[in-house]
Parts: C-alpha cells; sequence; structure tokens
C-alpha cells in the first residue's frame, strides 16, 4: 500500500513546479493559428498612433487616406506585422492591400499556407 504523504508530496512538487515555472510561458511562442480578430487587433494597435480624430479604425478603414500615415510608416508597418504572424508579404501584394480587412485577409492567407 502506497505512503499516503506520496500523493501530497508529489501534488506539493507539481504545483512547485508549475509556480517556479509560470512566467515561462509568457516567453514561450506556442504555435496558434490567429483569429481574424487577434489579426485586426494588432493592425489597430499598430494603426492607433495615426488615428485621425475621433473616427475609430474599423475594417473598412483604409489605410493610407483615412489614417495620418505615410508610406515609410506603412511599410514598417508591416514588416512588424510579418515579423508578429511570420509571414512575408510580397511588395506587389503590399501595393494592392487598401483597408485594415484586406491587411488582415492577406496575413490570415499567408498563415493558412504554412
Amino acid at each position: 500500500m502506497p505512503d499516503p504523504g506520496t500523493g501530497e508530496q508529489l501534488l506539493h512538487t507539481a504545483h512547485q513546479l508549475i509556480v517556479e515555472n509560470d512566467d515561462i510561458a509568457n516567453t514561450l511562442e506556442l504555435p496558434r493559428l490567429a483569429s481574424r480578430l487577434d489579426v485586426i487587433r494588432e493592425i489597430c494597435r499598430h494603426l492607433s498612433p495615426y488615428q485621425a480624430g475621433e473616427r475609430p479604425i474599423v475594417g473598412a478603414t483604409v489605410i493610407a487616406k483615412d489614417l495620418t500615415i505615410d508610406s515609410l510608416a506603412i511599410m514598417d508597418m508591416v514588416m512588424e506585422l510579418e515579423d508578429s504572424f511570420d509571414v512575408s508579404i510580397p511588395m506587389n501584394v503590399v501595393a494592392e492591400i487598401h483597408t485594415v480587412d484586406q491587411l488582415a485577409d492577406t496575413i490570415l492567407d499567408l498563415r493558412a499556407k504554412r
């Protein structure tokens, strides 16, 4: 018959391992599929400094027209999004992206092809 303290000791050890390694989960990138909402939130986060007035950034927002962002900042943002979502958006495709929705769709399509 097992020692009754063994279960408690194992539980305590497991709890201690979880507590000691709790912030490791924050540094590990576990592969997961980004939802459309995740992608749009990240795009909006990058675009928020360029928001014009009180008008919200939505899927139909035309990036170069409705925001106070220049082409260099757009390219920087695209590169950061590429890094965030581990994709590479070809330059000819970037030139055809006008709205937040189109950018999100492009990122999601490229992730799905990986």
